[in-house]
């Protein structure tokens, strides 16, 4: 997509950072990317089509609030519709990705990593320049691939609004 630099619409610690890409909105459609799967397989927005999609990006499953958002999506997936997916990207190698879902009992998110070309980074607008992490963001993609929900989280290790997540998954699966 495009090399875009919002520079302090992310922090850590407090301390400004660099976004790379664009601002997505609701209404807009949802940018392809290449991310790889646990088995090192390539996956593309295309390959999650049909389903309404509950897509986080994290720093790292490797630090206590991803730890904790990760596991709460997790848990709340149970209560989801078949036609949701819940899906989870980060940095991590897919050998790290994996590993940490086996320890944490995740079994309900799916988890790509978006380290061999941070393409989801870049096109969803959440890749921090100075540390090459993906920023905290939470996106709702309906079955026809446009964004219902939007939240990037300004401060890295701030937690997303569970609720305003949960809210716009419930609204696309009572119609």
């Amino acid at each position: 997509m495009s090399d875009i630099e919002r520079h302090g619409d992310v922090t850590f610690k407090s301390e400004p950072l660099t976004a790379v890409g664009p601002v997505l909105k609701v209404g807009d459609k949802a940018p392809d990317f290449k991310a790889l799967n646990n088995a090192l397989e390539v996956e593309t927005l295309a390959s999650t089509r049909g389903k309404i999609r509950l897509i986080t990006s994290v720093p790292s499953l490797d630090t206590p609030v991803c730890d904790t958002e990760t596991r709460r999506f997790n848990k709340e997936a149970v209560s989801f519709s078949s036609d949701v997916e819940v899906i989870t990207i980060s940095m991590d190698l897919p050998f790290a990705q994996k590993r940490w879902c086996a320890v944490a009992g995740v079994d309900r998110v799916r988890t790509l990593s978006d380290h061999r070309d941070a393409s989801f980074g870049k096109n969803w607008g959440v890749l921090v320049k100075e540390l090459r992490l993906l920023q905290r963001a939470v996106f709702v993609v309906d079955k026809d691939d446009t964004i219902r929900y939007v939240e990037y989280v300004k401060e890295i290790g701030q937690e997303p609004n569970y609720y305003a997540a949960l809210n716009a998954i419930k609204c696309l699966t009572d119609v």
